[in-house]
């Protein structure tokens, strides 16, 4: 890799991270406001089925975006080593592994809720693992925890770049900010 390109993550990797970023932000936005409106509206109705659809969005991206991560994305030198390596590298994996796992949890919930679910109306999920309506609560509440976990993770990560863009000016957030 020449040393031009070295300091920026490739446009794909980068395209990846903030459309994750996005629907991330954009579910839970979707879930929190929901929540307020009364149970059976059209309103509420209408957010979750938009939640579910940008829901098969995000789990088609994070797929893509791991792989492309394992086979060719992300060539960069690491830029730490030590404890703030390791606790960078620690907060990517914990990153994905909860959004794999959000990924799994909505898929099990929705199946427990014995409800079909669509993406944006142009095809239906079909129900891959027939679960009892009695474990939906389960699948719900840890649905809503991880959800909440990767929020406070995620704005972690986003401090952490702050710090390191205005307080150590290393050029870290530049590469995500700007294809190489």
């Amino acid at each position: 890799m020449d040393t031009a390109n070295s300091a920026h993550y490739d446009r794909c990797t980068i395209v990846l991270h903030w459309l994750t970023a996005i629907l991330v932000v954009g579910l839970f936005a979707l879930a929190e406001i929901w929540a307020f409106l009364p149970r059976g509206t059209p309103t509420r109705k209408l957010l979750q089925s938009l939640h579910v659809s940008f829901g098969l969005a995000f789990a088609a991206v994070l797929l893509v975006r791991i792989v492309w991560r394992l086979s060719a994305g992300r060539r960069l030198p690491r830029a730490s080593g030590g404890l703030p390596g390791l606790a960078s590298v620690g907060a990517h994996f914990l990153l994905y592994a909860l959004m794999a796992a959000q990924v799994v949890l909505g898929f099990l919930f929705r199946w427990a809720q014995g409800e079909p679910f669509s993406f944006f109306g142009l095809f239906d999920v079909p129900t891959l693992i027939p679960l009892s309506r009695d474990v939906r609560h389960f699948y719900g509440d840890l649905h809503n925890t991880v959800a909440w976990c990767i929020i406070v993770l995620a704005g972690l990560h986003a401090c952490a770049a702050l710090w390191h863009h205005y307080m150590m000016r290393d050029g870290v957030l530049r590469r995500m900010t700007s294809g190489g």
